[in-house]
């Protein structure tokens, strides 16, 4: 078993890990009648993928013996109606200003975050668009 969801109430779970005892809680958004103070459920799917990708990228960067500490990915979730679901995400990545990869290095890392797991996961009809603001390259001398 990989956790537990408890109902609180008032459209609030408590979702526990269970080898961790790490807890996360959720709300219903205040668009779904929600007081929207926590992680929606659908907020965690969104959420979920990014940090899939940055986990897929940091075991390709440890791979390769390069640092990516301090990528950040803003996620914006669009939900569309009848019914209700998530139709859209979108992740915009931002590198520190100091990170300075080749292009092969962008490539390999790109390529890392589209092949992770949830992003398989994720039906075909939810779409994710994803931008890389990477800094300049650095030229590689051979």
């Amino acid at each position: 078993m990989t956790s537990t969801v408890f109902y609180e109430g008032n459209l609030r779970t408590v979702c526990t890990h269970l080898k961790s005892g790490t807890v996360i809680e959720t709300d219903a958004p205040p668009d779904n009648q929600g007081k929207g103070e926590r992680f929606s459920p659908s907020d965690l799917v969104a959420t979920a993928l990014a940090s899939c990708m940055l986990t897929i990228m940091g075991i390709k960067a440890r791979d390769m013996q390069v640092n990516i500490e301090g990528i950040k990915i803003e996620v914006e979730k669009i939900m569309s109606s009848e019914p209700r679901r998530i139709s859209g995400i979108n992740l915009t990545f931002h590198c520190p200003e100091d990170m300075r990869l080749t292009d092969r290095e962008k490539k390999i890392f790109e390529n890392a975050a589209h092949t992770c797991p949830v992003k398989y996961s994720i039906h075909p009809d939810i779409k994710v668009n994803t931008l890389f603001n990477w800094q300049p390259s650095v030229e590689v001398v051979s």
